[in-house]
């Protein structure tokens, strides 16, 4: 079975340069055999690349494609606390904020952006419970944020 960053390869994705903490945190924190990331915003080039609510300024397939972008981010992150990625188990726990309009009930099939990506990269090890749910703002207006737990070893 190829590496995660084979399959990230395949993808035709590379892991980016993780943004740094925008706050008194770290980006993963390990205890254990868990590793928690930190949420984790769509941002490329050290900018945000989805602003504004989805629903109103941006559609379902854009905000999908920011979760992608975060899980892509988060994914960065767990790497350079890791070291690589063959250390990944499996991913245990998704949470996704969707920055979504009064009412907005779709979140899930925001965070199926982040969920399909895991799945591709880890395969089944990608399997994760989720939570998905939607809220009156994010950091930086950014339309999604992502957070992660992950089951690794030595």
């Amino acid at each position: 079975m190829p590496s995660p960053e084979a399959r990230l390869s395949a993808l035709g994705l590379t892991l980016p340069t993780p943004p740094p903490a925008a706050g008194a945190y770290v980006p993963a924190v390990r205890t254990g055999n868990l590793l928690y990331l930190a949420g984790t915003l769509p941002m490329k080039d050290g900018k945000p690349a989805s602003l504004g609510k989805v629903g109103r300024e941006v559609d379902l397939t854009q905000a999908a494609d920011a979760a992608r972008l975060c899980a892509l981010n988060a994914l960065a992150n767990a790497k350079v606390a890791l070291g690589s990625l063959d250390k990944v188990v499996r991913v245990v726990m998704v949470h996704g904020f969707v920055n979504g309009i009064d009412g907005f009930s779709d979140s899930p099939k925001v965070l199926n952006g982040a969920s399909e990506f895991l799945l591709a990269v880890f395969g089944d090890a990608g399997k994760h419970a989720r939570a998905a749910v939607s809220v009156n703002g994010l950091p930086f207006g950014v339309s999604v944020e992502v957070q992660m737990v992950l089951e690794v070893r030595d």
